[in-house]
């Protein structure tokens, strides 16, 4: 347990370092972590709004009205 506490600390001042440092432009670990950011709020949101739809998506199928 105090091994992963240390890794995450060095993690962390890697991190701060990188993020204080002078360079301009983002690399691609920061447009993997914005794609990734991204791809949790969809998730989300599908999963929270899923049901609302599929309810919504059958109401409307049960009013169109069907040929014999």
């Amino acid at each position: 347990m105090l091994s992963l506490i240390a890794s995450l600390h060095v993690l962390g001042i890697k991190a701060k370092e990188r993020f204080l440092s002078d360079e301009k432009g983002a690399t691609a670990v920061e447009y993997g972590i914005m794609v990734a950011l991204i791809a949790v709020v969809i998730i989300v949101a599908v999963t929270l709004l899923g049901g609302n739809l599929k309810t919504m998506f059958n109401n409307v199928a049960n009013q169109v009205p069907t040929t014999a």
